[in-house]
């Protein structure tokens, strides 16, 4: 029942300093200031808080660890010393890395046995998902230092727990077409999307522990209204999930709802919604259907 999830040390620590030198100065300067910081604990990065309680959540019987956390970094073992060095400082029970040395640690995410892959890099993230792995591009900043609580987890719905199917009528057709659709759909459930899986093995750890005892809380935080709701509901029904909070918001922002649920990350495929959450939670950007397409373009 172990989660997987690998996580690139640019989101699990504050590397950003380190990195504008990389990409000012080069390699080689980038390496003499990892050297020479090799003792020097790095900060927290924007996943720092959500890794922290991930990795406290343990079996309510055995008290076996249920979530493993393994580190996936473009360093190499030589300068991916400071970040192990960290890992021991901050007190993160992580035992197992990644170091590729400039290559994409995307290859190794079968290997590993990885279910959600969270990166810095934008293109792994890119293969990552085209592989049906969930993964998410982080924008880097400072971790928030907030650590206490639940592990609560929000999604956008179409193209991150669903298909983008129906986003495309929306797009293509306007919000007349996208609710008729709706509604001759209603009987029958939306397509899977790349984060249905997680989302599925989410719902199975919650089932471990007795209710109302959950250290996981997750919550569906969508721009569909009524009547398109019921198509989403009756969907998680059949897939046999249950989701603990649904927010449908008929286009409004999402984010002061994000900050109401206390989320500790929202999985999004729209940039225009990563943008104005990531001001209050740590906020994964999905690169994944037709809005992304037309972005790419």
């Amino acid at each position: 029942m172990l989660l997987t999830i690998a996580i690139s040390s640019r989101t699990l620590f504050d590397l950003n300093k380190a990195h504008q030198i990389y990409l000012d100065k080069g390699l080689e300067a980038y390496r003499a200031y990892q050297l020479e910081r090799e003792e020097k604990p790095l900060n927290p990065g924007v996943a720092f808080p959500l890794v922290k309680k991930l990795l406290n959540i343990r079996h309510p019987e055995t008290d076996e660890p249920l979530v493993e956390v393994v580190l996936v970094s473009r360093n190499n073992g030589d300068t991916g010393l400071r970040i192990f060095n960290s890992i021991e400082h901050h007190g993160l029970d992580i035992s197992r890395a990644v170091f590729s040395n400039g290559g994409s640690p995307y290859d190794y995410l079968s290997a590993l046995g990885v279910e959600l892959f969270l990166s810095a890099h934008h293109a792994d993230v890119i293969s990552a998902i085209e592989a049906g792995y969930a993964a998410a591009h982080l924008m880097t900043r400072r971790s928030s230092g907030f650590i206490d609580g639940q592990v609560r987890i929000a999604f956008d719905g179409d193209a991150v727990l669903f298909s983008d199917e129906s986003e495309q009528i929306y797009q293509a057709a306007g919000l007349d077409a996208f609710r008729e659709n709706e509604h001759n759909k209603r009987h029958e459930p939306l397509t899977p999307g790349p984060f249905s899986a997680f989302l599925k093995k989410l719902h199975d750890l919650q089932c471990i522990f007795p209710a109302g005892q959950s250290p996981l809380r997750t919550a569906l935080v969508t721009a569909r209204s009524a009547p398109s709701h019921k198509r989403v509901i009756l969907t998680l029904r059949q897939w046999g999930i249950r989701i603990d909070e649904a927010l449908f918001l008929g286009g409004q922002d999402k984010a002061e709802f994000l900050k109401s649920f206390k989320a500790d990350i929202f999985f999004e495929d729209q940039l225009t919604y990563v943008k104005t959450a990531s001001e209050h939670t740590a906020t994964g950007h999905v690169p994944y259907g037709v809005t992304n397409q037309q972005t790419k373009q």
